[in-house]
């Protein structure tokens, strides 16, 4: 198997409430999982590492303003179109869920656990 891109989908802000330390330990699984995909041989990403810069560099002020929310979704999807597969992780995530609706009408493997990710 050859080494894949793949995005990690799951809970970013979902179950928080906003606050920042939950949204913090959100981040954190999704790293972790990022790094499992590592060690498989494969090229992880997640939205977030791309959007949330990009958000403040047009002048977001916290996750969940205007101008964050004009941004996380869209990066992630045009990041899809450029991903092999997507790793959805667990938890509740609507967000995650349309990652998944856009990765499916594009053709891209889904995977739903590490284990189902071939070793590169």
């Amino acid at each position: 198997m050859t080494q894949q891109l793949i995005l990690i989908a799951g809970p970013y802000r979902s179950g928080t409430d906003g606050v920042q330390t939950r949204i913090d330990e959100n981040l954190a699984r999704l790293e972790n999982a990022a790094l499992a995909v590592y060690q498989r041989g494969h090229v992880p990403v997640i939205g977030e590492w791309l959007a949330l810069p990009l958000a403040k560099a047009a002048g977001s002020q916290s996750v969940g303003d205007e101008i964050s929310e004009a941004m996380l979704y869209p990066v992630a999807h045009r990041l899809i179109a450029k991903c092999d597969a997507i790793y959805r992780i667990a938890g509740e995530s609507r967000g995650a869920d349309l990652d998944i609706e856009v990765a499916q009408k594009l053709g891209l493997a889904v995977y739903t656990s590490l284990d189902s990710i071939p070793q590169a």
